[in-house]
């Protein structure tokens, strides 16, 4: 069996269901925690109205901080205008109509979690 490559999470369509479902150690959580962060962005959508689901609430608590720790860098990174080599947050970054509101979406996605 050939490993397929993890999707680059910026193309990936965020209209509908996404379904991350793999091996431990693949990455997952990283991509769960890229999607709901460009959800934040790009669509402006409030926490309270975004589901993520996962099986265990060990598994659930880890992700719920992994979620959270990633809107606080991205807040940073795009208060700063320097996302280091996070290609996620630098194509966020550069193709951000207004940093000014991204923060402010940010800062706000935070406080609602």
């Amino acid at each position: 069996m050939i490993p397929l490559a993890p999707p680059d999470i910026r193309s990936v369509p965020l209209a509908g269901t996404n379904l991350a479902e793999a091996a431990a150690g693949t990455g997952k959580t990283w991509t769960i925690a890229g999607l709901f962060l460009r959800i934040v962005l790009e669509q402006n959508v409030r926490v309270r109205n975004i589901l993520v689901v996962t099986y265990t609430n060990a598994a659930t608590q880890e992700l719920r901080e992994r979620i959270r720790k990633r809107l606080v860098h991205a807040a940073e990174v795009f208060r700063q205008f320097d996302a280091g080599d996070d290609h996620l947050l630098a194509h966020l970054l550069a193709t951000s109509p207004d940093p000014a509101l991204a923060v402010k979406r940010l800062r706000q996605a935070v406080v609602d979690f």
